[in-house]
C-alpha cells in the first residue's frame, strides 16, 4: 500500500501551543514481522503477513500528554484507521495505552486487563471455532476497561465492572452516537459493538462488519 503521512495541529489549543498529530501506515516487515510470527500471527491465519500494515499514531493519554501508539491493521483498512485516530486526537479523546497485543503474549485477556487498545490478533471469537474480525485485522478494541464486554452479569475485563453502567460518562467511555462512534463510522466504515441488538454488548469493539 502507499505509505501515508498525516500531520495536523489540534485547533482546540492556543496558537503556538499546538501538539501535532502524526500518523502513518506501512507494510508489516522486518523486526515487526518477526515479532508477530508465532505470536499474534501464525500459519493458518486467514490473512498473510503481507496483507497487514503497521499503523503508528499520536494519541492523548489519560495523563494529558501526547504519546505514540502502534496497531497492526489489515492493509485495506489502515488509511481509514489513521484518519479515525486523527479525529480522536483532534477531540482529545484519552487512550490508556496502545501497544501491539504481542506485548501481552497475544493473550486477549492480558491485553484487556492492561486497558490496552489493540487490533490484529489471529484468534477465534471467544468460545467458538469462528475467526474473530481481529484475525483479519479488521477490528479494534478501544480502552477495554472503560468499555468492557457485558453479557448479563458477566463483565470482561473484570476491572471494567464499574463501567458496565453505561449511564456513566467517565473519561474514555464510548456512548451511542458520540464522536468516537462517528469517527470510526465515517473514516473507516466500522460498526460499534455497543450497538449490538442483543443481551451481550462489546463496548470496546469496532469492526468492519460490526460484529
Amino acid at each position: 500500500m502507499l505509505k501515508i503521512l498525516l500531520a495536523i495541529a489540534a485547533t482546540a489549543l492556543p496558537a503556538g501551543d499546538r501538539p501535532v498529530f502524526e500518523g502513518h501506515a506501512e507494510p508489516v516487515r522486518g523486526h515487526i514481522a518477526e515479532r508477530i510470527k508465532g505470536s499474534s500471527w501464525h500459519p493458518g491465519c486467514p490473512v498473510g503477513i503481507g496483507q497487514l500494515s503497521l499503523v503508528e499514531v499520536s494519541y492523548w493519554g489519560f495523563d494529558g500528554e501526547v504519546h505514540r501508539g502502534r496497531l497492526v491493521i489489515n492493509d485495506a483498512e489502515a488509511d481509514g484507521v489513521v484518519a479515525a485516530m486523527k479525529r480522536l486526537f483532534h477531540l482529545r479523546y484519552p487512550i490508556r495505552r496502545m501497544e501491539l497485543v504481542d506485548r501481552y503474549g497475544a493473550d486477549d485477556h492480558r491485553s484487556m486487563n492492561a486497558d490496552n487498545t489493540s487490533a490484529f490478533n489471529c484468534r477465534f471469537v471467544a468460545g467458538t471455532s469462528h475467526w474473530s474480525m481481529h484475525a483479519y485485522g479488521r477490528a479494534l478494541d478501544l480502552n477495554p476497561i472503560e468499555n468492557p464486554y457485558v453479557a448479563g452479569s458477566h463483565v470482561s475485563p473484570s476491572a471494567g465492572t464499574p463501567y458496565a453502567d453505561r449511564s456513566r460518562h467517565a473519561r474514555g467511555m464510548i456512548h451511542a452516537g458520540d464522536d468516537v462512534v462517528e469517527a470510526f463510522a465515517k473514516k473507516v466504515g466500522w460498526g460499534w459493538g455497543g450497538s449490538w441488538p442483543a443481551a451481550a454488548r462489546d463496548y470496546q469493539h469496532f469492526s468492519s462488519n460490526g460484529s
